[in-house]
């Protein structure tokens, strides 16, 4: 064996328990935040649920059409709508409603979430009355907007004159206007319906309840209800606070220590029971060989990695003895 040989041994057994020592705990990677849920948000021109009597049948059409309804993210903008009804009209298109300006949005993003309704100009017509305008508006306008960490508010406005059934009508606030016209039907006005919880919005500017019996265009009776300008929407979730990352080994792991733990322990209960029992027992053989072996490592400022400390120590001390033992009997034999 060379001197090379226990110089490659000597080395490696430094270096194992300086690769023990460099061994890191792995920390827990941060938690990702949590994305908010998507909110809200819709807007319709107008919206018809109607129920159509005809004269020559005693049948029902149903006449339930809807104008630039969008859902957000969206917008529409359209000025006219036609329907065509089995055994209205002859089978020509009924104009339903015709604006300068009706128009729906709805948008969406992290923050907020809004409805818009205007309406410009609007005549509203209904099978059996084809020159005689149901409701006219000036100008009716409905908003609702929702934002994170804000009170939801829905507004809704009737700008200008209102006609029902040919008569100028003043709408009230405290309850449903009704307009009656003889040989033609009633009508009755819901003004400026607005709702809002802790998280949703919804206004309506007009709805109308409609029962008419025009006894033209083969039509005997209209009845149901007529939404104008509606807007809604509902507040998007605020993201969620992300989750901090657990530290290693726990928040009183500096306290806990064996060392410490010990040497408080023992010097301080052995300390105390010396000097104030007054019926100490003697100890036998086999107890006083159980020394306390954390008291022993606290004293001497010990810790777990003595041991592999000690015993690299005591490789390098044989392997030195050895490589003299060695030489010398080299030395003997030249």
């Amino acid at each position: 064996m060379n001197s090379n040989t226990f110089r490659r041994a000597a080395l490696a057994a430094v270096a194992a328990p300086v690769a023990l020592f460099a061994a890191v705990p792995a920390q827990a990677a941060p938690a990702t935040p949590a994305t908010g849920g998507e909110g809200r948000a819709s807007a319709v021109v107008l919206r018809t649920g109607l129920d159509v009597s005809l004269l020559n049948k005693s049948v029902h059409v149903p006449l339930k059409v809807t104008l630039n309804e969008v859902q957000a993210p969206a917008s529409a903008e359209k000025t006219a709508l036609t329907v065509n009804l089995d055994g209205v009209a002859g089978g020509r298109p009924v104009s339903v409603l015709r604006a300068d300006v009706a128009t729906a949005n709805a948008t969406v993003d992290k923050n907020k979430a809004e409805g818009y309704t205007n309406l410009a100009k609007a005549r509203v017509h209904v099978p059996g009355l084809p020159l005689l305008s149901l409701v006219e508006v000036e100008k009716v306008t409905s908003k609702a907007l929702c934002e994170v960490g804000k009170e939801p508010v829905a507004e809704s406005n009737v700008l200008g004159h209102v006609k029902v059934l040919g008569k100028k009508v003043t709408l009230s606030a405290g309850g449903p206007t009704r307009v009656a016209v003889p040989g033609v039907g009633e009508v009755s006005l819901d003004l400026s319906s607005t709702e809002t919880t802790s998280r949703t919005a919804a206004a309506t500017a007009l709805r109308l309840k409609v029962s008419v019996n025009p006894l033209d265009l083969n039509v005997a009776e209209v009845e149901g209800d007529i939404t104008l300008a509606e807007a809604t929407c509902e507040t998007p979730k605020a993201p969620k606070t992300p989750e901090k990352p657990e530290q290693p080994g726990g928040s009183d792991g500096g306290s806990t220590d064996g060392g410490s733990t010990g040497g408080d322990t023992g010097g301080s209960t052995g300390g105390d029971q010396g000097g104030d029992a007054p019926d100490v027992k003697p100890q036998t053989g086999s107890d006083a060989g159980k020394a306390p072996t954390t008291a022993n490592l606290a004293e001497t400022g010990g810790s777990s990695t003595t041991p592999y400390l000690a015993g690299g120590a005591a490789l390098l001390l044989a392997i030195g003895a050895g490589a003299t033992v060695v030489a010398r009997r080299r030395g003997s034999q030249g």
